[in-house]
């Protein structure tokens, strides 16, 4: 009985890592908006060459240890413009097409994109300074 009774449970319990069991995700702020993974080429293409706002092109990969420090940094700051740039993170190893097309020999690479056009860009990793000037610059600011 006490067998049934917590496979029950087990099975009335939502699926590890569903959109029910993640709620909180919907909760978004504006900031979270601002950034977002490509899918694919096509995506690329909509959302980061036809945008009409600048976008900060994010190359990064899962093993590399200065992406994890830079891309959070990147979010952070890019939230605090508050929708006046939207940021692209693009994973070199799931989208190695878009990582030849652009250039991109090392990670972290980031680009800044107006218009459809790579106008700045930098290696490496920055200080929070460095990427604030690096993000006025490509608004105007």
């Amino acid at each position: 009985m006490a067998q049934r009774l917590v496979l029950h449970r087990l099975l009335s319990l939502p699926a590890r890592g569903s959109l029910a069991s993640q709620g909180r995700a919907f909760g978004a702020s504006a900031g979270r908006r601002s950034t977002f993974n490509v899918q694919d080429g096509s995506d690329f293409q909509d959302r980061v060459v036809n945008s009409p706002k600048p976008v900060v092109v994010d190359f990064h990969a899962q093993w590399c240890g200065p992406c994890k420090i830079l891309g959070p940094r990147l979010e952070k700051l890019v939230s605090k413009l508050e929708g006046k740039v939207l940021m692209a993170k693009v994973d070199i190893d799931d989208h190695t097409d878009l990582a030849i097309e652009y250039e991109v020999s090392a990670v972290p690479t980031v680009l800044a994109m107006k218009n459809g056009d790579v106008v700045d860009k930098f290696v490496g990793i920055k200080d929070e300074d460095q990427l604030e000037a690096f993000l006025k610059k490509l608004i105007g600011a």
